[in-house]
């Protein structure tokens, strides 16, 4: 059975008339706002979490999958620049020596 304000407010009404308003208004109070159908239960928040873990470690996989091709394609182009540089200077140091 669905939780509708109606009968919550006729519960209400009884309680008051009961226990005093406000020990009804107390034990109103721990109710939850909607029926007990749409609370969470401990099961789906370990669910909950089991899926956020499992979205973290695809995420944290795919992230390193990403620094590994930017640090290769880096490296690639450092060693190139170098490699260059390098025969640059070496040109330099034999064309200098020839004029000697």
């Amino acid at each position: 059975m669905a939780i509708t304000e109606e009968s919550r407010h006729r519960l209400y009404k009884a309680l008051e008339e009961s226990i005093g308003a406000q020990n009804a208004n107390i034990l109103m109070e721990h109710l939850p706002p909607v029926g007990w159908a749409d609370l969470a239960t401990k099961r789906d928040l370990e669910h909950l979490a089991a899926a956020t873990r499992q979205d973290l470690e695809r995420q944290e996989l795919r992230l390193e999958a990403s620094l590994h091709r930017e640090l290769r394609h880096q490296t690639n182009v450092f060693v190139t620049w170098m490699i260059a540089s390098n025969a640059a200077m070496a040109s330099a140091i034999l064309a200098g020596l020839k004029l000697f």
